[in-house]
């Protein structure tokens, strides 16, 4: 069922007829307002000082940390991503990713979401780098 709202409850669609269930991520999130591009947040603290050498669970609290804070700067909250594309150097850090995402987004509000394994980031001790997309109440 299709439920249409403000962009501060944006319409999720898990599963549009015909398409398998998606089950950590929503198919389809819509809503009205300001769109904002957020670039690709990397593990980096305050001081541009690598969070977590060689640990994806410390690297990813630091990158939704990241994410968190530019979001704030565009007046707006994680309840306002409408999509998230994880670049990680391995598959077998997504369970980090996922487990810091689940701080900030509770699973009834997931966005649409990509994760794409790749074979190096901008230095070679970053293991993860997250963008984001939000539709911002006007």
């Amino acid at each position: 069922m299709v439920h249409h709202g403000r962009m501060s409850d944006p319409t999720r669609i898990p599963a549009p007829a015909g398409v398998a269930p998606a089950t950590q991520y929503a198919h389809v999130v819509m809503g009205t307002g300001r769109f904002v591009a957020f670039s690709g947040q990397l593990p980096l603290d305050e001081d541009g000082e690598l969070v977590g050498e060689g640990d994806p669970a410390a690297q990813a609290r630091q990158v939704f940390e990241n994410l968190r804070r530019c979001l704030a700067a565009a007046g707006a909250g994680f309840e306002n991503v409408v999509k998230l594309t994880c670049f990680v150097t391995d598959m077998a850090h997504l369970p980090a990713v996922r487990a810091a995402r689940a701080t900030h987004i509770p699973d009834d509000r997931l966005p649409a979401s990509s994760a794409v394994q790749v074979s190096a980031l901008v230095r070679p001790e970053f293991l993860m780098e997250i963008e984001a997309f939000a539709v911002v109440p006007e």
